[in-house]
């Protein structure tokens, strides 16, 4: 399983600001085992973006999203409403927003973050992969994950030694940025890359101490135990108050021999 939270609504808000109408998509997958895009999120994401003056044209939710022949099949009978759409908002993990952005010709927004679990997470078939990096900016890059695709992780851009479109790390691997540019300016949004984002947060990269103290944690990270986080030391015991009258107890004398000396070993 794959575990994602919903973005705060303002940020939300901030990428539809240029946007009347949304399509939301939901998985009823992960996502709904998470609480963050199931049919009851997106009932509810609907409600507050019409309260906020979107419209939405429709909403689906799938099965699951992260194999993009699914996401095809699911989405087939809502093609008019996606059409009426300025954008699509997608309420799941980020290989499921990725698969999304693969298959519509629209402008995809993430509606969750991805958190880090640690360990294995189960296989599906498409290509798309999460870096569960906890702060998605698929919006920026045209739906295609440059943690993943670039060999280098890349965020900020290319790094220039790509060569007749293949990494130069790995020249069997398609440049992650090329890949980015190419798509961005298929669908007439390389505007993206001119807005500056913020530095990652690393500390959302690495697994949550309240996650790493699962028993869940522990089966799915072998030989990962021990980085578990140790509970605070308990607080030292208070001191037993002397009885009501009783003499203090005498210090002693300078020179005095110890109360009980060591014994001569002979």
């Amino acid at each position: 399983m794959i575990y994602s939270e919903q973005k705060p609504f303002d940020e939300i808000k901030a990428y539809l600001e240029k946007d009347n109408s949304v399509f939301i998509v939901g998985c009823d997958g992960c996502a709904q085992s998470s609480g963050s895009g199931g049919p009851k999120q997106v009932a509810e994401m609907a409600k507050k973006l019409e309260e906020a003056g979107k419209k939405v044209t429709g909403t689906k939710v799938v099965g699951f999203l992260c194999g993009k022949a699914v996401v095809k099949s699911g989405l087939r009978g809502k093609i008019d409403q996606i059409k009426a759409a300025d954008a699509v908002l997608v309420l799941t993990c980020g290989i499921g927003i990725q698969s999304v952005a693969a298959v519509l010709n629209k402008p995809v927004y993430p509606g969750c973050n991805t958190v880090n679990r640690g360990g294995m997470h189960g296989e599906w078939e498409g290509s798309e992969r999460c870096f569960e990096c906890g702060q998605c900016f698929l919006w920026h890059t045209g739906g295609i994950c440059p943690m993943t695709a670039c060999t280098k992780s890349l965020v900020s851009g290319a790094c220039g030694g790509a060569n007749k479109g293949k990494c130069e790390v790995n020249k069997d691997r398609d440049c992650g940025w090329e890949l980015i540019y190419n798509r961005l300016k298929e669908r007439g949004l390389l505007s993206h890359l001119d807005d500056m984002l913020k530095p990652l947060d690393q500390r959302k990269l690495q697994p949550r101490p309240e996650m790493m103290s699962l028993a869940r944690y522990a089966i799915e990270n072998p030989g990962h135990v021990t980085d578990q986080p140790k509970p605070p030391p308990p607080p030292p015991a208070p001191k037993a108050a002397a009885p009501a009258g009783a003499a203090p107890a005498a210090k002693p004398a300078a020179g005095a021999p110890p109360a009980n000396p060591p014994k001569e070993v002979k």
